[in-house]
Protein backbone atom coordinates (compact mmCIF):
# COMPACT_ATOMS: atom_id res chain seq x y z
CA UNK A 1 0.00 0.00 0.00
CA UNK A 2 1.31 3.43 -0.92
CA UNK A 3 0.03 6.38 1.07
CA UNK A 4 0.03 10.07 0.26
CA UNK A 5 -1.16 12.78 2.63
CA UNK A 6 -3.85 15.08 1.31
CA UNK A 7 -1.95 18.03 2.84
CA UNK A 8 0.47 20.02 0.66
CA UNK A 9 3.68 18.14 1.21
CA UNK A 10 6.45 17.29 -1.17
CA UNK A 11 6.93 13.74 0.07
CA UNK A 12 3.20 13.05 -0.04
CA UNK A 13 2.91 14.37 -3.59
CA UNK A 14 5.81 12.21 -4.67
CA UNK A 15 4.24 9.13 -3.05
CA UNK A 16 0.92 9.77 -4.77
CA UNK A 17 2.69 10.29 -8.07
CA UNK A 18 4.58 7.00 -7.71
CA UNK A 19 1.35 5.20 -6.83
CA UNK A 20 -0.41 6.53 -9.92
CA UNK A 21 2.53 5.61 -12.15
CA UNK A 22 2.58 2.08 -10.71
CA UNK A 23 -1.16 1.73 -11.29
CA UNK A 24 -0.81 2.98 -14.86
CA UNK A 25 1.95 0.46 -15.48
CA UNK A 26 -0.18 -2.42 -14.20
CA UNK A 27 -3.09 -1.25 -16.37
CA UNK A 28 -0.72 -0.61 -19.32
CA UNK A 29 -2.11 2.90 -19.86
CA UNK A 30 -0.28 6.00 -21.03
CA UNK A 31 -1.01 9.34 -19.38
CA UNK A 32 -3.17 10.32 -22.33
CA UNK A 33 -5.14 7.06 -22.17
CA UNK A 34 -5.74 7.32 -18.41
CA UNK A 35 -6.77 10.96 -18.79
CA UNK A 36 -9.34 10.03 -21.44
CA UNK A 37 -10.62 7.11 -19.36
CA UNK A 38 -10.95 9.12 -16.15
CA UNK A 39 -12.05 12.44 -17.61
CA UNK A 40 -9.17 14.24 -15.89
CA UNK A 41 -7.09 16.55 -18.14
CA UNK A 42 -3.72 15.06 -19.06
CA UNK A 43 -1.76 18.14 -17.81
CA UNK A 44 -3.40 17.71 -14.39
CA UNK A 45 -2.37 14.06 -14.28
CA UNK A 46 1.17 14.97 -15.30
CA UNK A 47 1.41 17.53 -12.47
CA UNK A 48 0.14 15.03 -9.89
CA UNK A 49 2.59 12.33 -11.02
CA UNK A 50 5.52 14.73 -10.96
CA UNK A 51 4.60 15.99 -7.47
CA UNK A 52 3.99 19.55 -8.75
CA UNK A 53 0.25 19.58 -8.08
CA UNK A 54 -0.80 21.62 -5.07
CA UNK A 55 -3.44 19.79 -2.99
CA UNK A 56 -5.13 17.80 -5.78
CA UNK A 57 -8.85 17.39 -5.17
CA UNK A 58 -9.94 14.10 -3.64
CA UNK A 59 -12.46 13.51 -6.44
CA UNK A 60 -9.73 14.04 -9.05
CA UNK A 61 -7.44 11.48 -7.41
CA UNK A 62 -10.34 9.07 -6.92
CA UNK A 63 -11.28 9.22 -10.60
CA UNK A 64 -7.69 8.59 -11.68
CA UNK A 65 -7.09 5.71 -9.30
CA UNK A 66 -10.37 3.98 -10.11
CA UNK A 67 -9.88 4.41 -13.85
CA UNK A 68 -6.48 2.68 -13.46
CA UNK A 69 -8.02 -0.23 -11.55
CA UNK A 70 -7.08 0.83 -8.01
CA UNK A 71 -8.98 1.75 -4.86
CA UNK A 72 -8.92 4.87 -2.71
CA UNK A 73 -9.27 4.81 1.07
CA UNK A 74 -9.63 7.78 3.43
CA UNK A 75 -8.22 7.44 6.94
CA UNK A 76 -7.74 9.53 10.07
CA UNK A 77 -5.81 11.76 10.13
CA UNK A 78 -7.10 12.68 6.68
CA UNK A 79 -5.06 10.82 4.09
CA UNK A 80 -5.43 9.43 0.63
CA UNK A 81 -4.16 5.93 -0.05
CA UNK A 82 -3.83 4.38 -3.47
CA UNK A 83 -4.12 0.67 -2.69
CA UNK A 84 -1.92 -1.12 -5.20
CA UNK A 85 -0.32 -4.54 -5.53
CA UNK A 86 2.17 -4.01 -8.39
CA UNK A 87 5.77 -3.16 -7.75
CA UNK A 88 6.92 0.42 -8.40
CA UNK A 89 7.90 1.41 -11.91
CA UNK A 90 11.39 -0.14 -12.31
CA UNK A 91 12.76 2.68 -14.47
CA UNK A 92 11.41 5.60 -12.43
CA UNK A 93 14.94 6.86 -11.76
CA UNK A 94 15.92 6.94 -15.44
CA UNK A 95 15.76 10.20 -17.43
CA UNK A 96 16.12 11.08 -21.10
CA UNK A 97 18.54 13.68 -22.48
CA UNK A 98 16.08 16.43 -21.54
CA UNK A 99 15.79 15.21 -17.94
CA UNK A 100 12.27 13.80 -18.38
CA UNK A 101 10.93 10.52 -17.03
CA UNK A 102 10.18 7.74 -19.48
CA UNK A 103 6.55 6.55 -19.88
CA UNK A 104 5.59 4.50 -16.83
CA UNK A 105 3.53 1.91 -18.75
CA UNK A 106 6.40 0.96 -21.09
CA UNK A 107 9.40 -1.31 -20.48
CA UNK A 108 12.52 0.86 -20.66
CA UNK A 109 16.05 -0.48 -20.89
CA UNK A 110 19.42 1.30 -21.07
CA UNK A 111 21.20 1.51 -24.42
CA UNK A 112 24.87 0.57 -24.15
CA UNK A 113 25.45 -0.42 -27.79
CA UNK A 114 23.48 -0.36 -31.07
CA UNK A 115 21.93 -3.80 -30.61
CA UNK A 116 20.15 -2.45 -27.49
CA UNK A 117 18.31 0.12 -29.62
CA UNK A 118 15.62 -1.11 -32.07
CA UNK A 119 16.14 2.07 -34.10
CA UNK A 120 19.76 1.16 -34.88
CA UNK A 121 18.92 -1.07 -37.86
CA UNK A 122 22.10 0.11 -39.60
CA UNK A 123 24.43 -1.31 -36.93
CA UNK A 124 23.37 -4.91 -37.53
CA UNK A 125 23.81 -4.64 -41.28
CA UNK A 126 27.05 -2.71 -41.57
CA UNK A 127 28.83 -3.22 -38.24
CA UNK A 128 29.85 0.41 -38.24
CA UNK A 129 32.33 1.72 -35.66
CA UNK A 130 30.92 4.32 -33.21
CA UNK A 131 32.46 7.28 -35.05
CA UNK A 132 30.40 6.38 -38.13
CA UNK A 133 26.99 5.86 -36.51
CA UNK A 134 24.37 7.79 -38.56
CA UNK A 135 22.53 8.70 -35.34
CA UNK A 136 23.72 9.17 -31.76
CA UNK A 137 22.60 6.44 -29.37
CA UNK A 138 19.92 7.48 -26.85
CA UNK A 139 20.43 6.75 -23.13
CA UNK A 140 17.52 4.28 -23.15
CA UNK A 141 14.93 2.69 -25.44
CA UNK A 142 11.44 1.22 -25.19
CA UNK A 143 8.91 -0.64 -27.36
CA UNK A 144 5.69 1.14 -28.32
CA UNK A 145 4.03 -1.86 -29.99
CA UNK A 146 1.58 -3.32 -27.44
CA UNK A 147 1.91 -6.88 -28.78
CA UNK A 148 5.71 -6.82 -28.56
CA UNK A 149 5.50 -5.29 -25.11
CA UNK A 150 3.11 -7.99 -23.86
CA UNK A 151 5.32 -10.72 -25.33
CA UNK A 152 8.36 -9.22 -23.63
CA UNK A 153 6.63 -9.19 -20.25
CA UNK A 154 5.28 -12.71 -20.77
CA UNK A 155 8.79 -13.95 -21.58
CA UNK A 156 10.22 -12.23 -18.51
CA UNK A 157 7.56 -13.86 -16.31
CA UNK A 158 8.30 -17.32 -17.77
CA UNK A 159 12.04 -16.87 -17.15
CA UNK A 160 11.34 -15.75 -13.58
CA UNK A 161 8.95 -18.56 -12.62
CA UNK A 162 10.24 -21.54 -14.64
CA UNK A 163 11.87 -24.23 -12.54
CA UNK A 164 14.35 -26.92 -13.62
CA UNK A 165 14.57 -30.16 -11.66
CA UNK A 166 15.85 -33.69 -12.04
CA UNK A 167 13.20 -36.40 -12.25
CA UNK A 168 14.01 -39.30 -9.96
CA UNK A 169 11.74 -42.29 -10.47
CA UNK A 170 11.86 -45.99 -9.75
CA UNK A 171 10.80 -46.57 -13.35
CA UNK A 172 14.09 -45.15 -14.66
CA UNK A 173 17.33 -47.12 -14.68
CA UNK A 174 20.01 -45.89 -12.29
CA UNK A 175 22.11 -44.74 -15.23
CA UNK A 176 19.32 -42.61 -16.75
CA UNK A 177 19.24 -38.86 -16.16
CA UNK A 178 16.14 -36.81 -16.88
CA UNK A 179 15.59 -33.10 -16.26
CA UNK A 180 12.42 -31.10 -16.86
CA UNK A 181 11.67 -27.37 -17.05
CA UNK A 182 8.21 -26.51 -15.82
CA UNK A 183 6.02 -23.72 -14.51
CA UNK A 184 4.79 -23.69 -10.89
CA UNK A 185 1.43 -25.10 -12.05
CA UNK A 186 3.17 -28.14 -13.55
CA UNK A 187 3.07 -27.04 -17.20
CA UNK A 188 5.94 -28.84 -18.95
CA UNK A 189 8.15 -26.46 -20.93
CA UNK A 190 11.11 -28.63 -21.85
CA UNK A 191 12.95 -31.85 -21.14
CA UNK A 192 16.50 -33.22 -21.24
CA UNK A 193 17.46 -36.89 -21.29
CA UNK A 194 20.90 -38.41 -20.87
CA UNK A 195 22.51 -41.63 -19.70
CA UNK A 196 25.74 -42.81 -18.19
CA UNK A 197 28.03 -45.20 -20.03
CA UNK A 198 31.42 -46.78 -19.57
CA UNK A 199 33.99 -45.49 -22.09
CA UNK A 200 35.56 -48.95 -21.97
CA UNK A 201 32.72 -50.08 -24.24
CA UNK A 202 34.08 -47.74 -26.91
CA UNK A 203 37.78 -48.46 -26.44
CA UNK A 204 37.37 -52.18 -25.86
CA UNK A 205 39.88 -52.29 -23.03
CA UNK A 206 40.78 -50.49 -19.83
CA UNK A 207 43.10 -47.50 -20.15
CA UNK A 208 44.44 -45.39 -17.27
CA UNK A 209 43.66 -42.11 -19.05
CA UNK A 210 40.03 -43.06 -19.72
CA UNK A 211 37.45 -42.13 -17.02
CA UNK A 212 35.31 -44.90 -15.61
CA UNK A 213 32.05 -43.06 -16.27
CA UNK A 214 30.91 -40.50 -18.80
CA UNK A 215 27.60 -38.94 -19.75
CA UNK A 216 25.87 -39.21 -23.12
CA UNK A 217 23.37 -36.48 -23.90
CA UNK A 218 20.42 -38.12 -25.67
CA UNK A 219 18.45 -34.98 -26.42
CA UNK A 220 17.09 -31.61 -25.33
CA UNK A 221 13.57 -30.56 -26.31
CA UNK A 222 11.80 -27.29 -25.52
CA UNK A 223 8.18 -26.54 -26.40
CA UNK A 224 8.12 -24.31 -29.50
CA UNK A 225 6.14 -21.64 -27.62
CA UNK A 226 8.88 -21.33 -24.99
CA UNK A 227 12.00 -21.37 -27.13
CA UNK A 228 14.60 -18.59 -27.11
CA UNK A 229 13.95 -18.01 -23.39
CA UNK A 230 17.13 -19.73 -22.16
CA UNK A 231 15.36 -22.89 -20.97
CA UNK A 232 17.52 -25.23 -23.06
CA UNK A 233 20.65 -23.72 -21.56
CA UNK A 234 19.24 -24.05 -18.06
CA UNK A 235 18.51 -27.74 -18.67
CA UNK A 236 22.02 -28.44 -19.95
CA UNK A 237 23.57 -26.43 -17.11
CA UNK A 238 21.55 -28.45 -14.58
CA UNK A 239 22.83 -31.68 -16.12
CA UNK A 240 26.45 -30.51 -16.09
CA UNK A 241 26.13 -29.40 -12.46
CA UNK A 242 24.52 -32.70 -11.45
CA UNK A 243 27.01 -34.94 -13.23
CA UNK A 244 29.97 -33.08 -11.74
CA UNK A 245 28.49 -33.44 -8.28
CA UNK A 246 28.30 -37.18 -9.02
CA UNK A 247 31.96 -37.26 -10.02
CA UNK A 248 31.39 -37.42 -13.78
CA UNK A 249 33.52 -34.91 -15.68
CA UNK A 250 33.07 -35.99 -19.31
CA UNK A 251 30.01 -35.85 -21.56
CA UNK A 252 29.44 -36.68 -25.21
CA UNK A 253 26.75 -35.43 -27.59
CA UNK A 254 25.90 -35.25 -31.28
CA UNK A 255 24.14 -32.11 -32.45
CA UNK A 256 23.61 -29.86 -35.45
CA UNK A 257 22.38 -26.35 -36.15
CA UNK A 258 20.94 -24.54 -33.13
CA UNK A 259 21.54 -27.64 -30.99
CA UNK A 260 25.27 -27.39 -31.61
CA UNK A 261 25.21 -23.66 -30.81
CA UNK A 262 23.44 -24.41 -27.52
CA UNK A 263 26.02 -26.99 -26.43
CA UNK A 264 28.94 -24.80 -27.47
CA UNK A 265 27.48 -21.99 -25.34
CA UNK A 266 27.30 -24.42 -22.40
CA UNK A 267 30.99 -25.32 -22.57
CA UNK A 268 31.01 -28.28 -24.97
CA UNK A 269 33.73 -28.38 -27.65
CA UNK A 270 33.74 -29.90 -31.13
CA UNK A 271 35.79 -33.09 -31.33
CA UNK A 272 38.22 -33.72 -34.16
CA UNK A 273 36.62 -37.11 -34.81
CA UNK A 274 33.47 -36.92 -36.94
CA UNK A 275 30.90 -39.73 -36.90
CA UNK A 276 29.27 -40.86 -40.12
CA UNK A 277 25.60 -39.95 -40.39
CA UNK A 278 23.56 -43.05 -41.21
CA UNK A 279 19.86 -43.48 -41.90
CA UNK A 280 17.59 -46.47 -42.22
CA UNK A 281 14.61 -45.92 -44.50
CA UNK A 282 13.65 -44.99 -48.04
CA UNK A 283 16.42 -43.21 -50.00
CA UNK A 284 15.76 -39.48 -50.33
CA UNK A 285 13.15 -39.41 -47.57
CA UNK A 286 13.53 -38.32 -43.97
CA UNK A 287 12.44 -40.75 -41.32
CA UNK A 288 10.50 -39.36 -38.40
CA UNK A 289 10.04 -41.24 -35.17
Amino acid sequence: MTEASDHTDEAGGADLGRALRALRRRADLSQRQLAEKSGVPQPTLARIESGRAVDPKFRTVERLVQAAGGKVAVGVPPSISAVIEPTPVPHDDMRDDAGRRYPAHLDVWPVHEPRDWPGAWWAEWYRLPPNRYPLPLPPAAYELNRRYRDNRRWAAEVRRTAQVRRVVSGDLPATSWRYVAELPDGTLLGELRAHERSPFLEYGEWHPDVPEREMVLDGVLVDARYRRLGLGRRLVTALVTGMREAGIDDAAAIAEGFGADLLLACGFAIEARRPIALRLGHPGKRCFS
